[in-house]
């Protein structure tokens, strides 16, 4: 999504630079080489601790260097440091919520901070409803919400060649799921599914794309489900395209979501998409017509819908092409942009009116 944004803000002629954290322990700068390949500028951060001031003085540098107006940073560790670095330095601040959907104690406690923080911005974008009311319920200033849907690059994802097919070369119906591997995105559910599909179609291959700490434990269950030589776990891909153009369906049994880009990205390349009723979901699946939608942990019910798309590949089609139809009217990366232009020109037009009322203000008192 952020890379996407920042692509098509510089097309409508909005000046980008990506700042990329490079932590000592976990350095992930994954995203720097693809923002460079797509011909973004990018800097990069480090840091070294979890409150490290040589970080924020590196990025209050960069304020200066590239004489940046508008500060949007995504992600609790962005926000506060972007918070710190911005007070009293004269930048905008708007920050993007995504989701806080992790039960890790930690994790909450970053959350909660991050909230904090939240509501001394200027402007918080919600990424769906739900994180909008939530947001609402936790304090931000309701005239400081906006809500702007994710977008995607839909040509990026057209007449893409079917990279992992040829890697597999095989021509077994391919159901495919895309993300983290995190306990909340549900991909223990997928594999107790994926057991009773294939005892009425073995011909079927699950492709597990992305990698996190559930990995080793959903091998493990591939296994002891006597399920394993169906199931792989590609880990992470820089072909994203050619992932999508390769699969049959799109299976995401999330727990907790807000709007997953990888639906996106599947609609995009003409994917019908089984997923679960939560988060913004609804808003993106529309049953029977863009895919399925089943509830969260309902093995049977995720069962049945792979099997009713297994089973009928002329209705799996044309889901897919409803998909792709509806991706590109509503859900656009260059409508993205052009929202969030909108966002970031409000907030400074009222910083700029604000600014000249209070010098009015001081010189009639003077």
């Amino acid at each position: 999504m952020l890379l996407a944004l920042a692509s098509n803000l510089q097309t409508l002629g909005y000046r980008c630079v990506l700042g990329v954290f490079r932590d000592a322990r976990v350095p992930h700068t994954e995203i720097a080489a693809a923002a460079e390949q797509s011909g973004l500028t990018v800097e990069i951060v480090d840091c070294n601790g979890r409150i490290d001031q040589i970080a924020v003085k590196q990025i209050r540098h960069l304020f200066r260097k590239h004489e940046i107006d508008v500060v949007h940073p995504h992600g609790y560790k962005a926000d506060l440091y972007a918070y710190a670095a911005a007070m009293n330095h004269g930048v905008a601040l708007i920050a993007t919520a995504h989701n806080w959907p992790s039960r890790l104690w930690n994790m909450r406690m970053y959350a909660a901070l991050d909230r904090l923080v939240l509501r001394r911005f200027h402007g918080v974008v919600a990424v769906s409803d739900v994180v909008y009311r939530r947001l609402l319920r936790w304090g931000v200033p309701v005239d400081k919400l906006s809500l702007i849907y994710n977008g995607v690059d839909v040509a990026q994802f057209q007449d893409a060649e079917p990279s992992l097919r040829r890697e597999f070369d095989s021509d077994r119906t391919l159901v495919g799921f895309v993300g983290r591997l995190v306990p909340d995105k549900g991909g223990a559910y997928l594999l107790r599914a994926a057991q009773k599909v294939l005892a009425v179609r073995p011909d079927t291959q699950f492709v597990f794309v992305g990698e996190g700490p559930s990995r080793t434990d959903w091998q493990g269950l591939a296994s002891k489900l006597g399920i394993a030589d169906n199931v792989v776990f590609t880990g992470k891909r820089n072909d994203m395209p050619g992932v999508y153009a390769s699969l049959d369906m799109l299976v995401l049994p999330s727990l907790v979501e807000s709007l997953p880009m990888c639906i996106l990205e599947a609609m995009a390349a003409s994917k019908p998409v089984i997923a679960t009723e939560v988060g913004a979901i609804p808003q993106l699946v529309v049953p029977q017509r863009t895919g399925l939608l089943v509830k969260a942990g309902d093995v049977e019910g995720l069962t049945r819908a792979i099997l009713q798309l297994l089973h009928d590949p002329n209705s799996t089609q044309e889901m897919g092409q409803n998909a792709f139809a509806r991706v590109r009217q509503d859900f656009s990366a260059h409508a993205m942009a052009k929202a969030y232009i909108r966002r970031y020109q409000t907030i400074m037009t009222g910083r700029i009116t604000a600014m000249r009322s209070r010098i009015q203000t001081e010189g009639i008192s003077s």
